[in-house]
């Protein structure tokens, strides 16, 4: 128990208190502190101390950013503080105000049950006044008095209390606490316990702010005398102005503006809008900011293609003409985009929904936008939203806000300088949604054709007519487009392309393209088809063909090289030969010379199996690159008649392996099996490139018959492929992606392909080459199946083989 006295009281203070850590706050000895405090720690020492003496030890935190304080987080100097005032607030908080009374030092923090308690030792100042400290205590007192007169922040009241103070322990102190600086600092002051050593550091810190407020004070002097100029100015502009009305020069900005407005044939909403910013333009100073923020927003108006458009060329013929110039195939999404123009010419109206070409990368969905644009004979505006989370993207910024601008149609209409372009918003699926708002939902107006001939900008205010406009989208995905947005699209599929379809591609567009870039003549460089067909399969997994131009394009670089280097390259392999030319030589490069020029192919074709196998049957997959064969193995071990599936199986897969070895169970008999056949036995089903996942349900038919098979001892014949899903009374369902799945059994080789019956409808759009050189059986169930897949029984081992691992999933 330590006894001091404060002022006419005398006070016994316990060697152990409540701790109070602060925050960004340092409390001296005889200054009264309002805090507001809510951490609970806190709260519960402040509650302590009422309890008791209402006394508790003060001290500050090294760093602000912890909160749960530990000994080493604290200064250990601190202040014995009494709590004068303890008043909760609504939020949870406590208003406190506490009155430093001494300085302590923190020997020990006690971790009791309720809150922080601390072990501390007071610490005494030792009053001298010496002619050092007296000379001291003067120039310290001019110094506070300058502070005060610079510094706002600190009342004048300070001032006079301060200097009242005659006692130097308790001047320093106060002098201490009024000046504002970082926690480390006064912290030093309190720290302090030799009074000329804390005279001078506060000295040193006040000539140091002093020197900060004079060139703060000199910055805001040069502030005033630059406003005072800009009024000069201002002033300055009005007699310009008045001198140019008494020359009869007044308004040349006004009027061009004027006429502007006249020319730009705005509707009269619009015109009225116009004329009253333009009334304010003329009364504003003109180099004043609202000035040039009045200007810019009616040269956009002026700008804007109000009523220009350009006259449509709505020849279907012609259309159908460029559409098949720029794309092969797509047959269906052609015919639609025709049926659409054909409406637009007989109503002579931009009706009906907007139309949203969806599809994998690289089908050509920008690229059709493009030639609807050039065979309408309208301009093309492309906007991408890839990655927009703004709303103001779309509608703009309001003028309000500094460099406030259009939304990006908008903008892209004031560009084009046409009121009815072919406008795409491409990847219309990647807008994105944050704190800015939703574009997709802005995109609702614009999109909307029963609203966006009043489409309404932030940063116009006026309604704009998108009515003319045909707007078309595209996107990779559905099921990220908002619900309410995909209901204003009509969504057109663009499928992947298929083999031959790549193969006239490539032949066609890609092959010349590439070659007009590299500089090389059609008469120098020959790709044969089965150079291009073994680009197409081995080095190329992709529904479009935007790797395969890359490909061609690296073999193009690969000649051109050669040709920029040595002149006419020699023969690299059987396919390669040189001819003669008046300039320059032939190269032509066959399948057996693309290593030379592409590398080692980073994938490989599928095959079928050499001989007829028991237990091995051949399914057909579909994957997001096209169609692929997928063997099924199925072998029987001694066992209990566990089932085990390996392959990388999704869930659906899974469940049709069940079900095919239900069914193939229930007619074991028919397949001369045992009755309890499968009892003992453990039966093992396998799908080759397990690294890669396969899901579906179409495997179904596939797998009932390597069991089957298996069961009987009757191989499958090799050259029989078959899909299709399968349910527990052997019935064949239908299942999708049959023209991928044909054009792949064709080219691995299959002759015979078994579809379900409910499929046969698909057959007439599989392409004619496909149905001259396949054999497509339709079967209603696995009786059927077997039928046409089993061989005679005959003793066949199953041979194993290595086949490259696809990067692509496969979906059934």
């Amino acid at each position: 128990m330590t006894e001091i006295q404060h002022r006419d009281d005398r006070l016994e203070i316990a060697e152990t208190l409540p701790l109070l850590p602060l925050r960004d706050v340092v409390v001296f000895p005889h200054m009264i502190v309002p805090l507001v405090v809510g951490r609970s720690a806190s709260i519960a020492s402040l509650q302590a101390a009422m309890s008791r003496d209402e006394l508790l030890f003060v001290t500050a935190q090294r760093s602000a950013q912890v909160t749960d304080p530990r000994e080493e987080d604290l200064f250990r100097i601190g202040v014995v503080a009494r709590l004068l005032q303890l008043l909760p607030l609504p939020d949870g908080t406590h208003e406190v105000l506490l009155e430093g009374l001494v300085r302590a030092r923190l020997s020990r923090l006690l971790d009791e049950s309720d809150c922080a308690h601390a072990k501390v030792q007071v610490l005494t100042d030792v009053e001298e006044v010496t002619p050092e400290i007296d000379a001291l205590h003067r120039s310290l007192s001019r110094q506070f008095a300058r502070y005060v007169q610079l510094n706002q922040r600190v009342p004048d009241e300070a001032l006079t209390s301060v200097l009242g103070i005659e006692e130097a322990s308790r001047f320093a102190d106060t002098v201490a606490a009024h000046i504002v600086c970082k926690v480390p600092v006064k912290q030093g002051f309190l720290e302090g316990m030799d009074l000329v050593t804390r005279f001078r550091a506060l000295s040193r810190v006040l000539n140091e702010e002093l020197e900060i407020l004079q060139i703060e004070r000199r910055i805001e002097g040069e502030v005033h005398d630059r406003v005072q100029r800009t009024q000069k100015e201002a002033y300055l502009t009005e007699r310009l102005k008045q001198i140019r009305r008494e020359l009869g020069q007044e308004g040349a900005e006004v009027d061009d503006l004027a006429t502007a407005i006249e020319e730009a044939k705005m509707g009269r909403e619009v015109q009225e809008v116009a004329y009253r910013e333009l009334d304010r333009l003329a009364r504003m100073p003109a180099l004043t900011p609202e000035a040039a923020i009045v200007r810019t927003y009616l040269e956009t108006l002026c700008s804007m293609p109000w009523r220009k458009r350009t006259r449509d060329r709505l020849d279907l013929a012609r259309v159908e003409a460029q559409l098949d110039t720029d794309h092969y195939g797509l047959l269906r999404v052609k015919e639609r985009i025709l049926e659409y123009l054909a409406v637009m010419k007989l109503t002579r109206a931009v009706r009906g929904p907007v139309l949203c070409l969806a599809g994998p990368p690289g089908v050509g969905k920008t690229s059709l936008g493009r030639s609807i644009a050039g065979a309408l004979g309208r301009k093309f505006v492309r906007v991408s939203l890839g990655g927009v989370r703004d709303e103001a993207e779309i509608r703009g910024h309001r003028r309000t806000y500094l460099g406030a601008m259009p939304g990006r149609i908008i903008q892209s209409l004031r560009r084009c300088g046409s009121s009815n372009p072919v406008f795409l918003l491409d990847e219309i699926d990647k807008v994105g949604t944050d704190f800015r708002g939703d574009p997709a939902s802005a995109l609702l107006e614009a999109l909307d054709p029963e609203q966006n001939h009043a489409f309404s900008d932030h940063y116009l205010e006026v309604p704009f007519d998108l009515s003319k406009v045909l707007f078309i989208t595209t996107a990779n995905v559905l099921h990220t487009i908002p619900a309410a947005l995909r209901d204003r699209l009509e969504v057109i599929q663009l499928p992947g392309y298929l083999d031959h379809e790549k193969l006239e591609i490539a032949r066609h567009f890609l092959l010349p393209k590439q070659l007009q870039e590299h500089g090389i003549d059609a008469t120098q460089l020959e790709v044969t088809d089965a150079a291009l067909c073994a680009v197409i399969h081995l080095y190329t997994r992709e529904s479009g063909v935007r790797n395969l131009e890359r490909e061609i394009g690296k073999l193009c670089r690969k000649v051109a090289r050669q040709f920029a280097e040595a002149g006419p390259p020699r023969a690299s392999g059987r396919g390669t030969r040189k001819k003669k030319a008046r300039t320059q030589a032939h190269v032509r490069v066959d399948r057996v010379d693309l290593e030379s020029y592409l590398s080692v192919p980073p994938y490989s074709s599928a095959e079928l199996p050499e001989t007829a196998e028991v237990g091995v049957a051949t399914g057909l997959a579909w994957t997001s690159t096209g169609g692929e064969i997928l063997p099924i193995e199925v072998t029987m071990m001694g066992g209990t008649g566990k089932l085990i599936l390996t392959g990388h199986l999704g869930d659906v897969m899974k469940e049709s392996a069940r079900t095919a070895l239900s069914y193939v169970r229930s007619i074991s008999r028919t397949l001369r099996a045992k009755s309890n056949f499968f009892d003992a036995k453990d039966v093992h089903i396998h799908v080759p490139e397990g690294a890669i996942p396969k899901d579906g349900p179409s495997a179904g038919l596939a797998i009932a018959t390597a069991l089957a098979s298996l069961v009987s001892g009757a191989p499958v014949d090799r050259r029989v492929a078959m899909t299709g899903e399968i349910t527990l009374r052997g019935k064949a369902l239908p299942v999708g992606g049959l023209s991928e799945k044909a054009v792949a059994a064709l080219r691995a080789g299959v002759h015979t392909i078994l579809i379900p019956r409910r499929n046969a409808k698909d057959v007439a759009e599989l392409p004619q080459h496909v149905r001259d050189s396949l054999r497509i059986e339709c079967v209603d169930d696995m009786q059927d199946v077997l039928a046409h897949a089993l061989q005679s029984p005959s003793r066949s081992r199953s041979r194993t083989r290595r086949r490259t691992t696809p990067t692509s999933s496969y979906t059934h």
